[in-house]
């Protein structure tokens, strides 16, 4: 790393960059497509998350480079008294800064952001088969309180 890692709202000039690093894994590379050009759907979602004041995707740049990634979701809820809360989802980065604290920067920027946008609760999943996240997310104090699951539609 040779700069301060900085984040920001991604581009769609970052898009390219984001599928990359979504598909550098066992399980990205089984479920995202990053040819070029990149495949329509992922355009669309882009300008659905960016058109929605509640979805911010987040890049982490080093210098010029994206160097990681995140989505957060901010969901009003009727419980917690009419409460918000956000959601991290598409967690990232890059394999030439792995273990070098970009992982941990992210998640405490989306935890500051979550709470400047008055949320009281911050959640995220992980693949049970990624066993180092789910370490790294417990190292950042999350905490296994409910069990997730999922209906896969198609």
């Amino acid at each position: 790393m040779g700069t301060e890692i900085k984040f920001r709202i991604a581009t769609e000039k970052d898009l390219d960059y984001i599928v990359t690093l979504l598909a550098d894994d066992d399980l990205g590379s089984k479920r995202e497509n990053n040819d070029y050009p990149l495949p329509n759907s992922y355009i669309k979602a882009f300008e659905a998350i960016t058109s929605d004041p509640n979805n911010e995707l987040v890049v982490a740049c080093d210098g010029n480079q994206v160097v990681g990634v995140q989505q957060i979701t901010f969901t009003p809820y009727i419980t917690y008294q009419g409460g918000w809360r956000a959601t991290i989802e598409g967690v990232r980065t890059s394999a030439s800064v792995r273990g070098k604290g970009v992982g941990t920067k992210l998640i405490k920027w989306a935890i500051q952001r979550a709470a400047e946008r008055g949320c009281h609760l911050v959640q995220l999943t992980t693949d049970k088969k990624r066993s180092e996240a789910l370490r790294f997310y417990e190292r950042l104090g999350f905490i296994a309180t409910h069990e997730g699951l999922k209906l896969k539609i198609q």
